[in-house]
């Protein structure tokens, strides 16, 4: 019985791998259907392009918030048992410790939308519709005081929204 040197095993395992390196495709999965991508290619950037048709205003949010995000986020986004949503203002400068939440630290109402909408509900995310994701966030910038109780968010009044620490974020230059 013979048995392999360790530069045997070495050789034999550069070999696979060499053949691998080569092989057309490792014949994994399939290519992604246009329809599958469409379905992922949601990004909504800080100037409001990608926003989809849909409104909703706090009242409606709160409806929505309740049953699917008070579980998480506290009574009216106080926090706990994960982050709070609400409240933080003031707390970015100085020696205190700072509170990141929607109303003190999030640039662009956008992206509250965005990441709602991908992530949110936590058990179920890309669970809400159009319509209950723009309620929701209606509802949160309600409660931080940066919209009015009748206010109502779509595409159009959205990407408007001027959060408190818009110009809180340093912005520079990626040299090539």
């Amino acid at each position: 019985m013979s048995m392999l040197s360790p530069l045997g095993i070495l050789a034999l395992a550069l070999a696979v791998l060499a053949s691998a390196a080569f092989a057309e495709s490792p014949n994994l999965g399939r290519v992604a259907t246009p329809d599958e991508i469409a379905a992922w290619d949601i990004s909504v950037g800080p100037d409001g392009a990608g926003l989809p048709p849909g409104s909703g205003s706090p009242k409606e949010g709160e409806a929505v918030y309740i049953p699917k995000c008070l579980g998480c986020h506290g009574e009216k986004g106080a926090g706990k048992p994960n982050d709070a949503l609400v409240g933080g203002q003031g707390t970015l400068a100085g020696d205190q410790t700072p509170i990141k939440t929607v109303g003190s630290f999030w640039p662009y109402a956008t992206t509250i939308f965005d990441y709602v909408r991908r992530a949110m509900p936590l058990n179920a995310p890309k669970s809400l519709t159009n319509d209950e994701v723009y309620a929701v966030v209606a509802y949160i910038l309600q409660l931080n005081g940066i919209i009015g109780e009748n206010d109502v968010m779509n595409a159009q009044t959205l990407p408007l929204v001027r959060m408190p620490n818009r110009n809180g974020f340093v912005t520079f230059s990626r040299g090539q």
